[in-house]
């Protein structure tokens, strides 16, 4: 039976889609304690964005790697192996004794969570029509929206209730359990329903270009690095605030109850889900990707903008900017669509690896340098803290609007990207 009319492959994109859902959310949910943890271990502001930001490092030194490893060695078990991993540092985190623990623990999450994004948009490719996986990557979009909203409020309660360490010891246990069950889904129960003895993972490797050839062809190629500076802009800013600095901002600066700040965050949750169904809908009506997507780099740094200039701003202000903000992080998908429209079939997933450590290598500096923001201010009142850090996501979206100016469209003609699709 061929995958892509197999009735089975729903499974597939639940299971897949599950995972996905709850690793995200273990990017944001420490964010929810931050302070808690600077108490609980005596640490500093700039070490707990060491913490934060070694996720990171693992996620975007990973990319490439992963990306290659998945093209030869095909994606189900490194999927598999990064939700185990991913589950076994959350565990470990909710045990940490000291700050080492904690920084170990959380590089271990990120060697996990670097197989994820890469593997599931292969997955989804194998088993769906070209129709179907355009759509469904949309709502993989979606889905890591609602996993970064379950770290939010919901998280929120229960750790007032429990504490922070039984609700990171039981989403660690159940990321181990969901390993398990992707094992029999994409490979026990795959193969005995698509009778499939020959997968894709095990065509000849010389179908491949040498590893060298094709990074030296990405590194030196404009639209390669243009989809770099893009997702920079439009991910890292996003995913580093509200993953370390978002919660305490609105309990340090608008004077608010963790629970609410939580809330506040969970704004711009909102608008990433609202953004990943209205942008992709929009845009796919349009030949042109570059225009709405510089209009979405320009919205989220002049949000940032006006959120560095406005020290005390008011908390309606805060939301309807951060609720933008969100809005145009759904929109990161867009980076990838430039990417399967510039680049041939057999380079598609180094670039999109590429693009995809632009976003996290932000997301690795946010913190970090937001924390060296806040321990240079110390002596100060703490909103002058965050006022100065603020400044490095207006930075940061700065240079994502560059690399959208920098785009070049019509790279492949248009037959080329409908045979590409077709294939895919």
């Amino acid at each position: 039976m061929e995958k892509h009319n197999s009735s089975y492959r729903w499974v597939v994109f639940t299971s897949v889609l599950l995972a996905y859902f709850l690793i995200v959310s273990q990017r944001t949910a420490p964010g929810l304690i931050t302070d808690q943890i600077m108490k609980d271990f005596q640490i500093s502001a700039t070490f707990v964005g060491l913490i934060t930001s070694i996720q990171f490092v693992a996620y975007s030194g990973l990319q490439i790697p992963v990306g290659l490893l998945s093209d030869r060695f095909g994606p189900n078990y490194l999927l598999i192996i990064g939700t185990l991993l991913n589950g076994l540092g959350t565990v470990l985190y909710s045990a940490a004794l000291n700050e080492y623990v904690l920084l170990f623990s959380r590089l271990l999450v990120g060697v996990g969570d670097a197989t994820i994004w890469v593997n599931l948009v292969l997955i989804l490719s194998r088993w769906f029509k070209a129709g179907e996986f355009t759509r469904l990557l949309g709502l993989a979009g979606v889905a890591g929206s609602l996993g970064s909203l379950l770290s939010t409020v919901p998280f929120s309660y229960l750790i007032a209730i429990t504490g922070w360490r039984p609700i990171f010891l039981t989403t660690g246990i159940i990321l181990c359990l969901i390993s398990i069950m992707l094992y029999f889904v994409l490979e026990k129960r795959a193969k005995q329903v698509t009778k499939q003895t020959a997968s894709p993972e095990k065509r000849p490797i010389q179908q491949h270009e040498k590893t060298w050839t094709i990074l030296k062809r990405m590194l030196s190629s404009r639209q390669a690095w243009a989809t770099f500076f893009c997702h920079f802009g439009v991910v890292g800013t996003y995913v580093g605030f509200i993953g370390s600095w978002g919660v305490p901002y609105g309990m340090h600066v608008l004077e608010i109850s963790r629970a609410d700040a939580s809330q506040l965050m969970m704004y711009g949750l909102i608008g990433a889900i609202a953004g990943s169904f209205l942008i992709s809908w929009f845009t796919s009506r349009r030949t042109s990707i570059k225009q709405p997507y510089l209009l979405i780099q320009f919205m989220i740094f002049s949000s940032w903008l006006v959120l560095f200039i406005v020290e005390k701003p008011p908390f309606i202000l805060v939301v309807l900017l951060l609720f933008l903000i969100g809005f145009g992080h759904g929109g990161g998908p867009l980076t990838f669509a430039i990417v399967r429209k510039s680049f041939s079939l057999k380079e598609v997933g180094v670039i999109t690896g590429f693009a995809n450590t632009g976003g996290f290598i932000s997301a690795v500096l946010l913190p970090f340098l937001f924390g060296k923001m806040l321990d240079h201010f110390h002596l100060a009142p703490i909103e002058v803290g965050y006022h100065y850090g603020l400044l490095v996501p207006v930075l940061f979206t700065f240079i994502g609007l560059l690399g959208c100016m920098m785009i070049k469209e019509q790279q492949k003609d248009q037959h080329e990207v409908k045979k590409a699709t077709e294939i895919i």
